[in-house]
Formats: C-alpha cells, sequence, structure tokens
C-alpha cells in the first residue's frame, strides 16, 4: 500500500498544531549487505502520561538497495533540558529484506524560542506560520 492509499483518506490536517517534536536520527548498522538507513519526521501531539507525557512516533526510512523500514510507537516520559524538554526513544522498525534496525534517538526541543503560541508577527496578523 503507498502513500497515498494510506494517507488520503484520513481528511485534512488539524488547524492548530500543539506540542509536538522534531525527531531525527540514523539506524544502527545491520542486514546481511551491512548497511544503515536515516530518519526524520515530527511526533505527534502530547498524550498524558500519568504525571508526564508521551508521544507517538511514525516514519519511513530513507530506502537502501531497494528496501526501507518503518517504525510506529512512542517516546518515552519527558526528559527535562533547563527549563524545557526532549523525549528519548529506542526500539526497532520494521523487519525488511530479511532484517531489522535497531535505533535510539533523542527529539528536539520543543518551541526552541520559547516564544507564547499564540504570538502573531504585527505585519501579518492571519499568518498561521507564527502560531
Amino acid at each position: 500500500m503507498g502513500y497515498r492509499e494510506r494517507y488520503n483518506n484520513q481528511g485534512p490536517c488539524p488547524e492548530d498544531q500543539r506540542h509536538v517534536h522534531e525527531l531525527q536520527g540514523s539506524v544502527k548498522i545491520a542486514g546481511e549487505v551491512e548497511h544503515q538507513h536515516r530518519f526524520c519526521t515530527v511526533t505527534g501531539e502530547a498524550i498524558p502520561y500519568g504525571n508526564d507525557h508521551v508521544h507517538e512516533v511514525t516514519f519511513r526510512t530513507d530506502t537502501y538497495d531497494d528496501h526501507h523500514h518503518e517504525f510506529r510507537g512512542r517516546t518515552g516520559c519527558a526528559v527535562m533540558v533547563g527549563d524545557r524538554h526532549v523525549h528519548y526513544i529506542e526500539s526497532v522498525t520494521s523487519v525488511d529484506d530479511g532484517h531489522r534496525h535497531t535505533f535510539e534517538a533523542a527529539t528536539m526541543i520543543e518551541n526552541p524560542t520559547g516564544r507564547d503560541r499564540k504570538y502573531r508577527d504585527h505585519h501579518d496578523k492571519d499568518d498561521n506560520y507564527h502560531k
């Protein structure tokens, strides 16, 4: 099943997106012909977990030798870095071409500027980019 079949029927993206993190990394070397893949994605919105929260993560790696890998799972709870936080994730990809890859990564800091999410650029108050 291709990207269009999988994602086109999910409806439009929500207008407001709150508290997500960027995540990028490389999987560890594996396979009969040793190789690795890279991935880059944005987590889902925060999911309450006790007194903390986690995020869903979904990605597809880049392609190597006519195959790629997929992952769907969740981050760990928040890890404080100063007055902001990141999330750690350690897991394995799907099995493709007879193998899987392990990986570990940390998200980037959410809202790195610290600017209020409701901020509007005084030049264009309707610009959704500055939410």
